[in-house]
């Protein structure tokens, strides 16, 4: 972050396309308002995974839907800008489409980098909860490669239904985003960062997944950051160089269930 006045850009659990949710179309030209007003001044873009609500891609097939998002993406990295995308659970079969068609840098495990001077500490954040055994043993599933090669031998008119069928049985389905912040000694993500900083000291921890909007004390001079969602927030997170805050956009559309 060199050039004066560019920030980095910080946002996770967008969920475009969630068939729980009735203003899919409003979020998204939202969404993409959104990108339209931080690509004059944004040196990165992090999208910190569940961008989409579920992303499938064959070798000559990918999902049907999010063209103005996707040519957003594209224009704001052909402009220059760094975009960074994190599989989050829900889009966790994001192969190469993305990298190649839109240029952008993925991640798939949590990622380390300095900016303007400070260390981050980046990830999604799921399977980070050690005490979460379900969700680890369905992490490890949905990361199989056989079971990813089994599944892409299924039709797309198949495979792509029954993975929105499956996400109609998220936490979103039931009107849960976030279940509220468990508190230090409770709240898995957080524990996973103390147990980072006894060895390596980092400025900022920065998550999503959880659907919570916190950012607070770790350490004695540490932040943790969980970026909320663009469900019930619209927040994201914005480092101009000296600071990070986090911020909600002013969403105005009708609201999703």
């Amino acid at each position: 972050m060199n050039s004066q006045g560019k920030k980095a850009y910080f946002i996770s659990d967008v969920h475009l396309g969630a068939p729980a949710l009735k203003n899919n179309k409003e979020r998204e030209l939202a969404f993409v308002n959104w990108l339209n007003e931080i690509k004059a001044d944004a040196s990165h873009l992090f999208l910190m995974g569940d961008i989409f609500d579920f992303w499938f891609e064959y070798k000559t097939v990918v999902p049907r839907g999010f063209t103005r998002t996707l040519g957003k993406i594209a224009e704001i990295a052909d402009s220059g800008v760094e975009v960074h995308f994190f599989t989050g659970n829900h889009d966790v079969w994001v192969f190469d489409y993305l990298p190649q068609e839109l240029g952008m840098v993925l991640h798939r495990d949590e990622f380390k980098t300095q900016l303007g001077g400070k260390k981050f500490f980046l990830a999604h954040g799921d399977g980070l909860d050690k005490s979460d055994k379900g969700y680890l043993f369905l992490k490890k599933m949905f990361t199989s490669k056989i079971l990813q090669w089994m599944f892409a031998r299924i039709h797309p008119n198949f495979s792509l239904s029954f993975g929105h069928r499956w996400s109609k049985h998220s936490r979103i389905s039931k009107g849960v985003t976030g279940e509220g912040f468990k508190g230090t000694n409770n709240e898995g993500m957080f524990i996973f960062a103390e147990s980072i900083l006894e060895t390596e000291k980092f400025d900022y921890f920065i998550f999503g997944h959880r659907h919570i909007l916190i950012d607070c004390p770790i350490g004695e001079h540490s932040r943790f950051v969980n970026l909320g969602d663009w469900i019930s927030h619209f927040s994201y997170g914005v480092f101009d160089g000296n600071e990070f805050k986090l911020k909600q956009y002013n969403y105005q559309g009708p609201r999703g269930h």
